[in-house]
């Protein structure tokens, strides 16, 4: 099992504070004959009669001595992660949990907006001090 993320307690606490329910934690999946571990998997808690939207979070912190490298390889990672929910769950969004620091570090400015288009990014940027999630992108 993968080690968590330093933010995991904090992403969980801000969703289960927007109304999801944890269903998993973490999500697994195969890719061929190998596991992968998505942080959290959620359901949106709706009324009886109506069954609420699925995601799964991969929650990154971007705390590497390099953002760029860290960017690198949570991008690389998201993009693996939903082909294989795809197959595997294909009613599951994909989310990446990032905090309002490395949002407006990284995202905000114009090729940040960019990389979220062109690669079709769905962000959760939380706030990890009061444990609440501020925006979903898109």
């Amino acid at each position: 099992m993968p080690a968590r993320d330093v933010y995991h307690v904090q992403v969980r606490t801000a969703l289960l504070k927007d109304g999801w329910r944890i269903t998993d934690d973490p999500l697994s999946l195969k890719w061929g004959v190998k596991d992968l571990h998505i942080d959290l998997g959620a359901e949106e808690i709706l009324g009886a009669e109506k069954q609420g939207r699925k995601i799964a979070v991969e929650i990154k912190s971007f705390i590497g001595p390099s953002e760029m490298h860290d960017l690198e390889h949570a991008l690389g990672q998201f993009m693996l992660y939903r082909t294989a929910l795809r197959k595997a769950d294909p009613d599951r969004e994909l989310y990446m949990a990032i905090t309002e620091k490395v949002y407006f570090k990284l995202f905000f400015g114009i090729e940040g907006l960019a990389l979220i288009e062109d690669e079709n990014l769905q962000i959760i940027v939380f706030d990890p001090q009061t444990e609440e999630i501020k925006r979903w992108i898109p």
